[in-house]
C-alpha cells in the first residue's frame, strides 16, 4: 500500500499558510496605514474626548480636543459669561456627547466626528 498520496492531517494541505511562510488567520483584523498598532487614525481621540465631555463638558474641552474651536468657545463662553448660572446647559450637552463618543465604534466615531466634522450631537 502506497502512503505517498495519503494526507495525514490538515496541515499537509497548507490551507491557511501565506506564500511568505507564516500562517495567516482568515479572521485577521485589517491594518490601517499610519495608525498605531493597526488602529484607525483619529480613533485615539475617542476615549479622551468622551471622558472630557462627561467631566468637563461645561467648558467645552471635548470640542477643543476634536478641533471644534467655535463650538468649544460657545460652550465655554456660556459657562464663563453667566458666572456658571447657565453651566447646566453645556454640562448636559457635554454629558450626552461624551456618552455618544464612547458608545460609538472606532469606525463610526472617525467617520462622524473626525472626517465628517459633525459639530453638535
Amino acid at each position: 500500500m502506497s502512503h505517498a498520496l495519503a494526507i495525514r492531517d490538515a496541515r499537509d494541505l497548507n490551507l491557511f499558510s501565506s506564500p511568505y511562510g507564516s500562517p495567516q488567520s482568515p479572521y485577521q483584523q485589517p491594518s490601517y496605514p499610519g495608525g498605531a498598532g493597526g488602529q484607525i487614525p483619529g480613533a485615539d481621540k475617542k476615549m479622551i474626548a468622551g471622558i472630557c465631555g462627561i467631566l468637563l463638558g461645561a467648558f467645552g474641552v471635548h470640542k477643543f480636543l476634536l478641533g471644534y474651536t467655535t463650538e468649544g468657545l460657545i460652550m465655554c463662553g456660556i459657562t464663563v459669561l453667566t458666572c456658571g448660572m447657565l453651566a447646566i446647559v453645556p454640562s448636559i450637552i457635554g454629558l450626552v456627547e461624551g456618552i455618544m463618543y464612547l458608545t460609538k465604534s472606532d469606525q463610526e466615531f472617525v467617520a462622524t466626528y473626525v472626517q465628517g466634522r459633525k459639530g453638535w450631537f
